[in-house]
């Protein structure tokens, strides 16, 4: 299954497509890397929590997630 996933999502298979490279660019040139605010972090969730005493929990079944 991983392989069949990687096949389809393969951007070098795509790599010298123009109509591709002119939407990348698009995005970059609306979108640039710059440090977040201390009000933007406040914002960013997406990561979760860490979680500073790790248990060794089971799933479902017994089994390791």
């Amino acid at each position: 299954m991983e392989k069949e996933l990687k096949a389809l999502f393969d951007y070098q298979k795509f790599e010298g497509n123009a109509d591709l490279k002119k939407v990348i660019d698009s995005v970059h040139s609306r979108y640039t890397a710059r440090e977040l605010t201390f009000d933007e972090m406040d914002q960013v969730f997406a990561a979760g929590t860490p979680n500073l005493n790790p248990k060794k929990e089971k799933g479902p079944f017994g089994k390791q997630p």
